[in-house]
């Protein structure tokens, strides 16, 4: 049965073999490695153990086999993905610089990721969480809608929903997608931003503010997760707040560890975890995925997440 849903842009990464490689520049690149924020969201979800569905669409080619074959395999529930046989599976060409920014050049907007129509009523029964990510939403205004429609449709049916801004000014393009962005908030249970990303939505400097600023202006709201990258997490409810720190996993590639930590912490949350065991569990997931190249490559599982937090090696 699917406990977790999403609906976004499916997209394989095509990513330079080292940092500091321009994309203005002939140079090498890894790929095609599985991506899209949803899909490394889901997957994660998938390969902890809990009914995971999401909503998309790729090409009748090989980068969509890349995807599907790879969400199947996890046990991520595709049934609502199409596959097109008159255009491309998306990308996202990607370089990283040393001082750990990244620059994209995404191929999503005229894909079959942003065709896939909303799924039925009754795909949405039963379903405990819809999240979102806010670069789904930018990708295309009419799909934006289709996905702020369906979160409505899942709120209606019983489901909270989750969501991560995700902000890429790559694909900050269309004002109305900021309305749509409000939509969300406003509807918002289990919100999961990254601290710059709490700023610009709240123009406060300090977290707690920030938080407390959220809390009064969306009344739905009612966990708060920030992620503040090699400095942890700080979660917040309306009356309690967690910290905690990250495990010691040597860092390869940073891609997706914050997508991971959604669907980790979802899962926590799913299972009646307290607010510090499913800071632990979403942090472990985000660990691994740091610990191998390419961007859904770590090796999380219920077996390694554990592993993580029994060691309890934290920076």
């Amino acid at each position: 049965m699917t406990e977790i849903m999403t609906m976004g842009e499916m997209i394989v990464e095509i990513m330079r073999e080292k940092a500091d490689m321009p994309l203005d520049k002939a140079g090498v690149f890894k790929g095609p490695y599985p991506s899209g924020a949803p899909a490394i969201f889901i997957d994660t979800v998938a390969r902890l153990g809990h009914g995971a569905a999401i909503v998309g669409g790729v090409g009748d080619d090989d980068f969509g086999k890349c995807l599907t074959s790879r969400l199947e395999s996890d046990g991520v529930d595709c049934s609502d993905v199409i596959i097109n046989d008159r255009i491309s599976t998306g990308c996202a060409f990607v370089t990283y610089f040393s001082d750990g920014e990244r620059k994209f050049i995404f191929h999503i907007g005229n894909t079959p990721a942003v065709l896939a129509p909303a799924p039925s009523a009754e795909r949405l029964e039963g379903l405990k969480f819809f999240h979102i990510m806010g670069c789904s939403v930018m990708s295309d205004t009419a799909f934006g809608r289709r996905i702020v429609d369906t979160m409505k449709s899942a709120k209606a049916a019983g489901a909270k929903a989750s969501f991560d801004p995700n902000v890429r000014p790559e694909l900050m393009k269309d004002p109305e997608s900021g309305k749509l962005i409000e939509e969300i908030l406003e509807c918002t249970d289990v919100f999961m931003p990254g601290k710059s990303e709490l700023h610009t939505l709240t123009g406060c400097d300090d977290m707690d503010e920030a938080a407390e600023k959220l809390f009064l202006q969306y009344p739905h709201m009612e966990i708060i997760a920030v992620k503040n990258g090699k400095k942890g997490c700080v979660i917040y409810t309306r009356s309690e707040k967690v910290t905690f720190g990250v495990y010691a996993v040597p860092p390869v590639d940073a891609t997706g560890a914050g997508d991971s930590f959604d669907g980790a912490f979802l899962c926590a949350l799913l299972e009646g975890k307290g607010l510090l065991e499913c800071a632990k569990f979403a942090t472990a997931a985000a660990s691994l995925n740091t610990g191998a190249f390419g961007p859904m490559e770590g090796a999380i599982s219920r077996e390694n997440v554990q592993r993580l937090i029994d060691e309890n090696i934290c920076e």
